[in-house]
Formats: C-alpha cells, sequence, structure tokens
C-alpha cells in the first residue's frame, strides 16, 4: 500500500538538502579562503578581497541553495511568477543596495553584507512563496 506524501513535504526535504549542501560548501570557503581561492590565483591582495568575501557571503550560501533549487521546481511546475520575482529582488538589493552602499560607506565589508542580504532575501521569498502554496493555484 502506497503512502500519500504531500508535495510541501517533498519539497521541504528538497529545499533543506539544497540548504545543507550549499550551505556546507559556503562555511567551508568562509573557514578557509585561502584553500579555494588559491586554486586560481595567488596574488596577496585577491586572496585578502577574496576572503573578506566568503568570510561575509559564505555563511549565506544556503539561501542561495534554496532559492536557486527551488527556483527550478517552479520551473518545472509551470509558475514561473514568484521565482522571477524573487530573482529581481535579489538584483535590485545586490546592484541598488550595493551600489548605494558603496556610494554611501565606500566599505568592502558592506557591499559584502549587502550581497549576502541579497541572497538571504531571495531564499527567504522563494521558500515563503512555495511554502504559501503558489505551485497550487
Amino acid at each position: 500500500m502506497l503512502i500519500p506524501i504531500s508535495p510541501l513535504l517533498i519539497f521541504g526535504i528538497g529545499a533543506g538538502l539544497c540548504f545543507a549542501i550549499t550551505e556546507a560548501i559556503g562555511l567551508l570557503a568562509a573557514l578557509f579562503p585561502a584553500a579555494w581561492l588559491g586554486m586560481f590565483s595567488a596574488e596577496p591582495a585577491m586572496i585578502a578581497t577574496g576572503g573578506a568575501y566568503l568570510r561575509i557571503v559564505g555563511h549565506f550560501y544556503g539561501f542561495f541553495g534554496i532559492g536557486l533549487s527551488l527556483y527550478f521546481a517552479s520551473q518545472g511546475a509551470g509558475r514561473l511568477l514568484w521565482p522571477l520575482g524573487a530573482g529581481a529582488l535579489r538584483l535590485i538589493l545586490a546592484l541598488l543596495g550595493g551600489w548605494l552602499v558603496l556610494r554611501l560607506m565606500g566599505s568592502l565589508d558592506a557591499f559584502f553584507a549587502t550581497l549576502a542580504l541579497a541572497l538571504l532575501a531571495y531564499g527567504l521569498a522563494m521558500f515563503a512563496a512555495v511554502k504559501a502554496g503558489v505551485w497550487f493555484k
């Protein structure tokens, strides 16, 4: 006898797995940025700047994983309005927020924090939309 499984349970498990995998990658990159960045260059300025980016933004990679996995699942469900909106939100936060932060503060750390906020907003917007049932309307 087959036990019925809720589509929301399946989405929750899939989103959770994607979060865990991409968050683990981000945390490892944040903890050991030189190991990752050293594969591309030994330039000290690049290692320092890239390391600062990874230490700030790497902690939010899980939210990008959720957003991206739910984007593709939404594409498969034929429901792209919310995923495109969440992607636009991320783009606006990253571009306009990043520009504003650089213009007002001139701080790369604040700029990287804005990029982290954009990833957080993207993942949470996608999760909230799918949890609210946009696939089923």
